[in-house]
């Protein structure tokens, strides 16, 4: 009972979410044109994000996407807990392509039936670094093949960020090993 419970709870916060965004009247959230998933797959450090629950106290992150034999793509995301040399954390889960014309848009499932939107919408044509959003602009990852970003791209991507219709303020680095 108290994991339906959790279940209807976390339903309603994302419905009531979805309303307050749609009352915004923000533009729709554009991707990149094209992206081709086999130079992005590999290893993704997160320089920035906006906090999200599921992510409380990590520190450290990384993203590492692989092909799966069913042409779904694996996710294993990492983390250390509360600091830089604390407890491991992982996340283990899938991705499927929801837009095969620009594969930009995806969805991110960890456990079944919720699954996230996972939209590329900042792409560096070498595969260097990337920022993933939502349609609802409730998530945001800034993507990095390094741990580290210089602040030149990094205040490049903030405006290009905010031109997608984010609130700056919400989103914090996240600490990298040097």
């Amino acid at each position: 009972m108290n994991m339906v419970k959790l279940v209807m709870s976390f339903c309603l916060m994302l419905s009531a979410y979805e309303i307050y965004a749609q009352k915004q009247e923000l533009p729709p959230l554009q991707t990149v044109p094209q992206v081709d998933l086999n130079r992005y797959l590999g290893t993704w450090y997160e320089i920035a994000t906006i906090p999200q629950r599921f992510q409380k106290g990590c520190t450290a992150v990384s993203a590492t996407y692989a092909l799966r034999e069913d042409g779904k793509i694996s996710v294993l995301n990492e983390c250390r807990k509360d600091s830089l040399n604390g407890r491991y954390k992982a996340a283990k889960g899938k991705a499927w392509v929801v837009d095969t014309v620009s594969n930009a848009r995806l969805k991110v499932q960890f456990f079944w039936p919720f699954s996230g939107d996972y939209w590329i919408i900042e792409l560096d044509s070498n595969y260097q670094y990337a920022v993933v959003g939502h349609p609802g602009r409730k998530y945001l990852w800034i993507l990095s093949r390094n741990r580290k970003m210089d602040d030149p791209l990094y205040n490049d991507l903030m405006e290009r960020i905010r031109n997608h219709g984010y609130e700056l303020a919400g989103i914090v680095k996240t600490p990298q090993p040097d």
